[in-house]
């Protein structure tokens, strides 16, 4: 970890947090990981990314999941699933609901709502087994989540699988159904937010912290000191401006589907951008429709996917 001494107690301790849950979050990446060897086809194959994907051993790329993977939120589709399990009441889904309309429509995490999805889904899981949260977060990918990859993107983490490489999710989603996400899109593995538990029963307890913003950043540094990979020939993608830190590791960063702050910053930097929303979204934000139209979070909490701290 690197020195911190130089920073007030307060930041000093933020930071620290965002290395433990990064390095936490590599730690079970690692674990985890799969050689994508015979991963599922994309429905719909989009072009070749801009620059050409190359076999190198050292390069690897790394995916945000919440609407640059997959349209919408995590959090949403799995709640829903959980509230069919009667993990919670029907106030709770609405609560989802509500949030999830608001990533949808404004495009940006709202960090009161983060907060309150975080602290109730904590209490909503606590007691329960990673093994069951896992098991239904198969179940749920099937019912709610599958029809929702955008397939642009599916195509760009198929073109880094084809040249050799390792793909990985990069999200807050727990890091048990961040897997099972990676795992059926044929990637490599994922990192995410890791929560405690004990003799496999969740304590209520996170690892740090939610992985989002900089502490994605650190998962990221921590797996690819582990993995040997040269940063400066790897390639991240995102859709939202509290990615930058990620994004800004790589050698190769995308904005995909970007918010309006990481459209600015991207367009600023000349990092490439896809959008695969559709024409009549993408003129909503302000953004030209690229080719293609796009076609929660459990384990440790159902809202944890899109816990975010305020910044």
């Amino acid at each position: 970890m690197a020195a911190l001494g130089w920073l007030t107690p307060r930041r000093r301790s933020a930071t620290a947090r965002s290395v433990l849950a990064g390095e936490a979050s590599a730690e079970a990446a690692r674990k985890t990981s799969q050689d994508a060897t015979t991963p599922a086809a994309p429905d719909h194959v989009e072009p070749e990314p801009e620059f050409p994907v190359l076999g190198d051993d050292r390069a690897a790329a790394f995916f945000d999941l919440d609407n640059t993977v997959m349209q919408g939120a995590a959090l949403f589709h799995f709640g829903r699933g959980l509230y069919k399990r009667k993990f919670f009441d029907t106030r709770e889904l609405a609560r989802f609901a509500w949030q999830q309309a608001w990533f949808r429509l404004a495009g940006v995490e709202d960090p009161e709502h983060m907060q309150e999805a975080r602290d109730s889904a904590l209490s909503i899981v606590k007691g329960h087994r990673v093994a069951e949260l896992q098991s239904i977060g198969e179940e749920i990918y099937d019912e709610y989540m599958a029809e929702r990859i955008w397939p642009g993107t599916r195509a760009l983490a198929q073109a880094h699988l084809d040249a050799g490489q390792k793909v990985w999710l990069v999200t807050a989603a727990p890091v048990e159904i961040a897997t099972v996400i990676a795992r059926r899109l044929g990637l490599t593995g994922a990192l995410g937010t890791v929560a405690e538990s004990v003799d496999g029963v969740y304590t209520g307890r996170l690892v740090g912290e939610p992985l989002h913003g900089p502490a994605k950043a650190e998962a990221v540094r921590a797996l690819a000191a582990a993995e040997g990979l040269d940063l400066s020939r790897c390639a991240a993608y995102s859709d939202s401006h509290n990615d930058i830190p990620m994004l800004s590791l790589v050698g190769h960063p995308y904005a995909i589907n970007p918010d309006a702050k990481l459209r600015k910053h991207a367009r600023r930097l000349d990092w490439r951008l896809r959008d695969y929303r559709t024409g009549r979204k993408a003129a909503k934000v302000g953004i030209p429709a690229a080719a293609g139209v796009g076609a929660v979070a459990g384990g440790t909490a159902a809202a944890i996917a899109l816990t975010r701290r305020r910044r």
